[in-house]
């Protein structure tokens, strides 16, 4: 069963991943052309990136959504609001630690430690996993939510330090990716199923607000430690083949200890539910028999994750990141630099495809609607929003755009939307806003525009940040739209 599944993850992997792979590789030889020995980096990042998709997409579909879905009936269940709002407090805190997507974007922000902006954010997710758990337990309007906190981030924008808006905003889209959305769906459909309720959307959506507030409270009280610039990435060079292979070798001890402390924090707790849980079934054979079992495919499930998530993120760092720069680099000095524009578009409408968390989503939202939304009108709706923020990131790379002109009609346009288009249709789009925003978005798609706009001296915090926050925001508006022609007809 593991084999059969782990072929089908892998193909899916290979599918996902190769039309960005020829879409770069034509551009590397021919109109932004990159030295060999990065190309060939690339190459062997892209079979890191494979292996570790197919071997990490199965590892969260078994352990992942497991302890998810463990821990919200325990919740639930005791029918205390104090435990859950403990629980959902620290299951966001240390789910977020763990999202491969947000360690990607905090490594490459200039002006904070990656630390201090790895901890503001985890804070913010944690807090707001609870709202989004008490919203299903006390039945409170999912609109009414996103108006009052969203009113409170553009108020809050006015006094923020420039520098600090894109971050924030980036930080809202990153955090929810393919560690922390089967997490937190398996958590809300527990608590929604075990309250009587069939829609369980909208947790990522709330989520993914409680970033932002924070990175934008911690821009009110923090000095940046640099100007908002990044030195150039040196280019590699190998005098023989092997030599490529050993650097990637030479990163793999640095990712599994991070993803070692990242993932024991989570295994702790659902072993501490699990023993609370079972109590006297402990005792009884047959109960310890299933019980046994299911911990058995949890625990390899969680070897799955960890393997999975060091491969891809040693693939990613190494192979993606610095093609990404450089073909930004590369694309920016050509005669015609608004050419970026468009190229920037049909990479991002082949990249979204890649994301795994875009699968756990698409699955889940052709369930619970009985296929009404199916996977490939939401892949469809998915891949034009991304093109469409792609393409705005890359205007604002060469026009220098501040963010705000962009983010606030467009949310103005999101939430104006959820008043003419079904529930479940508003719920689903603010969470697919999440789902897009995932690892390889930070590890390939930012790059690009931080390599354009170094290339174009502009200011990379407040040009080149903020791609992620535009990838979050306009699948919100186009999956609404096909909310809105799904209705009409």
């Amino acid at each position: 069963m593991i084999i059969k599944s782990l072929k089908e993850k892998t193909k899916e992997a290979v599918f996902a991943v190769i039309p960005v792979t020829f879409m770069i590789l034509i551009l590397s030889f021919t109109i932004a052309p990159a030295p060999v020995d990065v190309v060939l980096m690339f190459l062997i990042g892209v079979g890191f990136v494979i292996v570790g998709l197919a071997v990490f997409t199965l590892g969260s579909e078994m352990a992942m959504t497991s302890m998810g879905d463990s821990i919200g009936d325990y919740i639930i269940k005791k029918k205390n609001l104090v435990l859950l709002v403990f629980m959902g407090l620290i299951s966001g805190f240390i789910i977020t630690i763990t999202e491969p997507g947000l360690i990607l974007l905090v490594e490459q922000v200039p002006s904070i430690p990656s630390f201090t902006l790895l901890i503001a954010v985890s804070v913010g997710t944690g807090v707001f996993l609870v709202i989004a758990l008490l919203r299903i337990v006390l039945n409170i309007s999912f609109r009414n939510i996103l108006l009052v906190f969203y009113a409170l981030i553009f108020i809050l924008a006015f006094f923020v330090p420039g520098d600090f808006l894109p971050i924030s905003f980036d930080s809202g889209g990153a955090t929810t990716g393919s560690m922390t959305v089967p997490f937190i769906m398996a958590l809300g459909a527990a608590v929604a199923r075990n309250n009587g309720k069939s829609d369980s959307f909208g947790l990522i959506a709330i989520c993914s607000i409680g970033p932002i507030l924070t990175v934008m409270i911690l821009g009110l009280i923090y000095t940046p430690t640099s100007n908002g610039n990044m030195s150039i990435i040196d280019i590699p060079s190998y005098e023989y083949a092997n030599m490529l292979l050993a650097d990637f070798l030479a990163m793999l001890p640095i990712y599994i200890g991070e993803v070692y402390f990242s993932l024991l924090p989570i295994i702790l707790l659902f072993v501490i539910v699990k023993v609370f849980a079972v109590k006297l079934k402990f005792f009884v054979a047959r109960a310890w028999r299933v019980w046994t079992k299911h911990l058995v495919r949890i625990f390899l499930g969680i070897l799955f994750t960890f393997s999975g998530l060091v491969l891809f993120l040693t693939g990613a760092n190494t192979g993606f990141l610095l093609i990404g720069n450089l073909l930004g680099e590369s694309l920016a000095t050509l005669d015609y630099s608004w050419l970026v524009i468009p190229i920037g578009m049909i990479l991002g409408f082949v990249v979204i495809s890649a994301e795994p968390a875009m699968c756990v989503l698409n699955k889940q939202v052709a369930d619970i609607t009985g296929g009404t939304i199916s996977r490939k009108s939401m892949g469809l709706s998915m891949s034009i929003g991304v093109a469409i923020a792609i393409g705005l990131s890359m205007l604002r790379v060469v026009t220098h755009i501040p963010i705000m002109w962009i983010i606030l009609p467009g949310y103005a346009l999101a939430i104006g939307l959820s008043f003419f288009v079904p529930k479940n249709f508003t719920s689903i789009a603010f969470d697919a806003g999440g789902v897009a925003s995932g690892p390889l978005t930070s590890a390939f798609l930012l790059p690009l525009a931080i390599g354009a706009s170094t290339e174009l001296n502009g200011n990379i915090t407040t040009d080149a940040f903020g791609l992620i926050a535009l990838v979050a925001l306009t699948p919100l508006i186009t999956i609404q739209i096909l909310g809105l022609f799904q209705n009409h007809k």
